[in-house]
């Protein structure tokens, strides 16, 4: 049975490619599960597992985990070399690994608890990159133009250089356009790099902070441009986003010293300036006349 998986996997796409679907799988299956898994751990279901944690308040996140899959199947691939199905087995596990790891990316590059944020969402960009870099290579789409040039010996080598320098320029002059996307996949389809290069930048990238500022009129047009792509697919784009990892904001939870103050005042236990004011405004007795009576002039 695993000879015939094997057979029918490298038949279809070869040794190389059936390995990049087996990690494209493991890392698109493992960041669904593990999505599913903390919203369900966020909307709090009894039935369902809770967080890793010690008594002495020691979280373990997931990456942690991840990281250790990557460690042991990098082991295992360096010193073992495995061919064939183990080959794919091992490249779905370090799939499974990089999902765990990358899910969390954001807390990674922040040292901060953002999962749940704005800013969390960061980690579901670099997982959509993995999964979006693994596709295009089983499709048959070379990173950056190093596929076959029909070449050999120097000659090849010049030409697969030279493609590689070209394709990155582009690249790196969409990313700084701030046309993050549009660079990303650039280098697998060259001709997406050359028109994001050659296309004004988002209003917001250093490429026009450094060359629209005394420009109005290519300022203006590069805003324009910008609100019609935010009004059209961002907004769906966002709205996929929700929908397969969780709204991106956290519940209003006040630190302790701020439910104290903004708890309410109740009859039981009077604050130190209710009891200071009620004394004030007690009235004076025969016996001990009020204090304002006694410094009114006669």
């Amino acid at each position: 049975m695993s000879v015939a998986v094997q057979a029918i996997g490298e038949g279809l796409l070869g040794a190389t490619r059936a390995s990049v679907a087996a990690f494209t799988l493991g890392l698109l299956l493992t960041f669904l599960g593990v999505r599913l898994n903390t919203r369900l751990i966020r909307a709090k279901v009894k039935w369902w597992f809770h967080d890793i944690e010690s008594e002495g308040g020691l979280h373990v996140h997931h990456m942690v985990i991840g990281v250790v899959l990557m460690v042991v199947t990098g082991l295992v691939l360096i010193a073992v070399a495995p061919e064939g199905l183990w080959l794919q087995l091992c490249a779905l596990v370090f799939g499974a690994g990089v999902a765990l790891t990358l899910d969390e990316f954001a807390l990674i590059l922040r040292l901060q608890d953002v999962y749940w944020t704005s800013e969390g969402r960061l980690s579901v960009d670099a997982v959509i990159v993995a999964v979006c870099a693994g596709l295009l290579i089983i499709l048959g789409f070379s990173p950056a133009g190093t596929g076959d040039t029909g070449l050999t010996g120097g000659a090849a080598a010049a030409t697969i250089g030279v493609t590689i320098f070209i394709n990155l320029c582009f690249a790196v002059v969409c990313l700084l356009k701030g046309k993050y996307w549009t660079g990303f996949f650039g280098i697998f389809v060259p001709i997406l790099g050359i028109v994001g290069a050659i296309r004004v930048a988002r209003p917001d990238s250093p490429w026009a902070r450094r060359r629209y500022a005394k420009k109005p009129k290519k300022l203006a047009k590069a805003q324009r441009r910008e609100n019609h792509v935010n009004s059209t697919w961002r907004a769906w784009r966002e709205a996929f986003f929700d929908l397969i990892a969780g709204k991106p904001h956290l519940p209003n939870v006040l630190p302790p010293d701020a439910h104290a103050a903004a708890a309410p005042v109740t009859a039981s236990e009077p604050t130190a300036e209710v009891m200071a004011a009620a004394s004030s405004e007690q009235p004076a007795t025969a016996g001990q006349p009020a204090e304002a009576e006694a410094d009114e002039p006669a």
